[in-house]
């Protein structure tokens, strides 16, 4: 059937550039978010950093949103000021923060008053300490405090963000191919993990002269380019309400009453429930994935002096993995079949050509790198299906038992191949491609499927409350897995040398609560008719 063309939106061409603008400015977001994990090494050699100040610095990322409630408010925001002002304002948002943050690790913060006075302050904040969830503590390096609360300031803006696209995508997308759009900002947002992983320890170590701020200036280089992206969409989007006739703000102010309509909803409470719990065993082990690998694989660093261990590889292996995510990607909008088939071929030869790149390189953070390149292979495939045929609530139990299936792997199947290179590294290689696919299966069904749960006038509200509680986890399990780890690794002092078995079954269960979540919200859907296993697409 030919689409009419009467709005912006009504373009498929137009609307697809504005889903663009809005998964570059995530792609940029998530560069930041995890600039120091493939580095911690070095913010101990550089900066004094422990595991518990690094550790306490990640996860100030959500403290505010947490403990301040600015995730609730960023929704009240978003429902009363529209999708526009408030782009900008997460763009702008994040921006502040991560200069903030750089600013903590560069060598002119070292030498200043500034490292004095923060040194000597900040050391115990009442009523946070006697709970145990202050995000200083006494004798944590001066930098690692400012650190933290760039990170603090920058984790409001990316969360803002994280609602704004959303609300933005079923603006755009509504009654159209939603979770296709979803999925697929989703996909090329998670690029950025691999991106981060591969150039934050490049720029640090750039010249043989280490300097993490140079990974951080990058992130903040990235987010500059992400408010550029905003304000490109912030024109698109005003257009379109020129031509539609609708209003940013809303004519209905926001009213208490509409968080209680939506904390009444059972369907709400299980996708809520099943987000935390979904999501809390995955960002938290990204934290921690690089040095589980480093503990369960036996990497050979290649000789010093070779391609191998030069800055060449890295941009070489980078273009690899955008040809396995172009080609993977395109590959799905390809109509004839003979042009699908070889897009997929030179995306599959390209995979292969990278992990072994990878394995060659000899370093966990390269192995890591390849989480997110199947999932843009697939996500686009899922949106579809969930667009055309429906089934949200079964394939989010499909990500829940793949979930399981990969922490599980983790923690008993991956350490039998210890002393062996190559086993290891390819049962890491699957594991972490089946785990990036099972990522790739709740976006694409799940985010569709909250506009069908709330009214349109608060969906802004909505994904903020499921992001609060989301953030929850995400602060929580990431101290969890440390205090796991000390506890069942007494004495161990080489970071390389620990067990993270536990840690590992602990995610697990994670995806058994959410897989019993799952089983609960597919059986209160098919009661009360949700419509959750239903197409977005409404044949006319």
């Amino acid at each position: 059937m030919t689409e009419k063309i009467g709005t912006l939106r009504d373009n498929a061409a137009i609307r697809w550039i504005a889903l663009l603008l809005l998964a570059l400015a995530m792609f940029c977001s998530y560069i930041f978010m995890d600039i120091l994990s493939p580095i911690k090494d070095l913010m101990q050699e550089t900066r004094g950093w422990d595991s518990t100040a690094f550790g306490t610095m990640q996860g100030s990322e959500t403290f505010l949103n947490v403990f301040v409630f600015f995730l609730i408010f960023a929704g009240i925001i978003l429902d009363k000021m529209g999708v526009r002002f408030t782009a900008l304002l997460s763009g702008a948002v994040m921006l502040v923060g991560a200069v903030i943050k750089w600013y903590a690790v560069t060598d002119a913060f070292a030498t200043s008053s500034l490292q004095v006075w923060f040194t000597e302050h900040l050391n115990y904040i009442p009523g946070f300490d006697e709970l145990g969830v202050s995000p200083f503590y006494e004798g944590m390096p001066a930098s690692a405090k400012v650190a933290a609360i760039g990170f603090m300031i920058f984790g409001c803006g990316v969360e803002m963000a994280g609602i704004t696209v959303s609300r933005g995508i079923v603006k755009w997308f509504k009654g159209r191919e939603t979770a296709m759009a979803m999925g697929s900002e989703m996909a090329l947002a998670r690029l950025g993990v691999a991106t981060c992983m591969i150039f934050s320890p490049f720029f640090a170590k750039l010249g043989g002269d280490v300097d993490v701020a140079r990974s951080v200036a990058f992130g903040v280089i990235l987010l500059c380019i992400a408010l550029i992206m905003f304000i490109v969409y912030f024109f698109m989007d005003k257009k379109l309400d020129a031509q539609t006739g609708e209003a940013e703000e809303k004519d209905d102010p926001f009213k208490i009453s509409d968080l209680g309509k939506i904390l009444s909803s059972m369907g709400f409470w299980l996708v809520a429930l099943l987000c935390v719990l979904y999501y809390s065993a995955i960002f938290p082990f990204q934290k921690y994935a690089v040095n589980m690998l480093q503990c369960n694989l036996t990497l050979q660093l290649p000789e010093a002096g070779s391609f191998w261990a030069g800055d060449a590889v890295t941009i070489v292996q980078y273009i690899i993995m955008l040809v396995v995510a172009v080609f993977a990607f395109v590959s799905n909008f390809m109509k004839k079949k003979s042009l699908k088939i070889s897009f997929m071929a030179i995306a599959a030869v390209a995979l292969v050509v990278y992990c072994v790149m990878g394995y060659m390189r000899g370093t966990a953070e390269t192995i890591f790198a390849v989480f997110p390149l199947l999932a843009v292979a697939i996500t686009p495939i899922l949106g579809n299906y969930v667009d055309r045929k429906g089934k949200a609530a079964s394939m989010l139990m499909i990500g829940s038992l793949l979930l399981i299936a990969c922490h599980l792997t983790f923690a008993f199947i991956l350490p039998m191949f210890k002393g062996s290179a190559i086993g290891g590294t390819v049962v890491a290689y699957i594991t972490i491609l089946v785990l990036g696919a099972s990522f790739s299966l709740v976006p694409a069904s799940l985010w569709p499927s909250v506009p069908k749960l709330v009214d349109e006038k608060i969906i802004g509200s909505a994904y903020a409350l499921i992001f609060w509680i989301q953030n929850i986890g995400l602060w929580l399990f990431p101290l969890l897995i440390g205090k796991v780890l000390d506890k069942t690794n007494p004495g161990v002092t080489d970071a390389t040398q620990l067990n993270y078995t536990w840690p590992l079954v602990m995610l697990a269960c994670l995806g058994i609560a959410a897989l019993i979540i799952g089983i609960i919200l597919k059986r209160v859907d098919k009661k009360k008719g949700l419509g959750l296993e239903l197409p977005n697409i409404k044949e006319d």
